[in-house]
């Protein structure tokens, strides 16, 4: 079997308090997709909005923007505004959660730490190689049914029914994928994010009754939208749609200049020919089957803030507001729009990572 070639992270958006993308001054975003720089071959990248955590496959974070410093002997990494954690290396297989305060610099002694049980094959299992992201997925817990969560509790238990694959968490609501490839969500819910076609909240985990019996492999919860993607390659998006991160069409797009709106203009004008009203939609309470450009089949997803990243097994197609969709211009889109960087570059994406105003993609060469 081939041998697969290393690849490269890349990253465009918002810079932040200059982040790892970019160090040119008076431009405050980078428009066109740039290979990000690291002590080491990166392995994952998690964004929160003033600074960036890189993973490296030898095991260091490092961080860069409002925060910075670096921490060795890590395993996994997630960022946040106001906590960052790290999973760190211990004896056998027990490891320790770490939350430290960004502005620490990882120097010092963490706001609190506790000690998190890895399954043995899961302890056992060598380092990924690299572009395969962290071994772990906080902030799911390893080794245990609970979730972390930036405020006290740290640790919250989830029911026993409940054997979490995967977990993401947006500003207000959480998105859960269960082993039987279930998605549950709670939370706020006054955008719709929760997908149970009301603006309610919802404090336990509740089943998406309109996505039961289809098996999903992968969610991703936004700022107040979600996303998951099939099994068989088919996205479904929900909640709110005011930048186009749905990829349906959104009014305040359709009155900005610089604007891909989902129709064009011969669609647009038979509609103002024949009176019809364009179908404006602000919130998706109910999961919206998506269909990508030329029939593609969904891989991965991510979402920011207000933006939503698609990897297909061709491209990778971004909606959504400002300069982090990487179409070398701060033009916004309410449809999935390839980034054709990667087109022209002869480059596969094979990971998306999307921090609240900015994109970061793991690309190999084709």
């Amino acid at each position: 079997m081939a041998e697969e070639p290393h690849g490269t992270w890349f990253g465009f958006g918002f810079r932040g308090f200059r982040q790892a993308l970019g160090s040119g001054r008076g431009c405050q975003a980078v428009l066109s997709p740039e290979p990000l720089r690291a002590g080491g071959h990166i392995r994952g990248v998690s964004a929160s909005w003033s600074y960036t955590a890189l993973m490296t496959c030898g095991g260091r974070v490092e961080l860069s923007g409002y925060a910075s410093g670096e921490a060795s002997d890590c395993r996994d990494v997630w960022a946040s505004e106001g906590l960052v954690v790290v999973l760190r290396a211990g004896p056998g297989s027990l490891e320790e959660l770490q939350g430290w305060a960004p502005s620490s610099a990882l120097r010092g002694e963490p706001l609190w730490a506790q000690t998190a049980l890895v399954p043995e094959a899961e302890a056992q299992r060598e380092d990924p190689p690299e572009g395969d992201g962290p071994a772990t997925k906080l902030p799911l817990l390893p080794g245990s049914r609970a979730h972390l969560s930036p405020q006290p509790p740290f640790r919250q238990p989830l029911a026993p029914e409940l054997q979490a694959r995967q977990l993401d968490l947006g500003n207000e609501h959480v998105l859960l994928l269960c082993a039987a490839g279930q998605v549950f969500s709670w939370g706020g819910g006054r955008h719709g994010q929760l997908g149970h076609g009301t603006l309610e909240a919802e404090l336990e985990p509740r089943m998406l009754e309109a996505l039961q019996g289809l098996r999903m492999a992968q969610v991703a919860a936004g700022g107040w939208h979600s996303v998951c993607v099939s099994e068989t390659g088919d996205i479904y998006t929900w909640g709110w749609n005011e930048s186009g991160q749905l990829a349906l069409p959104a009014r305040s797009l359709a009155e900005d200049e610089e604007t891909v709106t989902w129709e064009g203009e011969e669609e647009a004008a038979a509609r103002a020919k024949d009176g019809v009203p364009v179908p404006f939609i602000a919130v998706q309470p109910f999961p919206a089957l998506l269909d990508l450009p030329l029939g593609s089949d969904a891989v991965k997803a991510s979402c920011g803030s207000r933006h939503t990243a698609v990897v297909t097994s061709e491209a990778l197609f971004i909606s959504g507001k400002y300069g982090q969709l990487g179409h070398k211009d701060s033009a916004s889109s309410d449809r999935p729009c390839r980034v054709e960087y990667f087109v022209e570059k002869q480059l596969q994406v094979k990971a998306v990572t999307c921090g609240p105003w900015n994109t970061y993609v793991y690309a190999v060469e084709r």
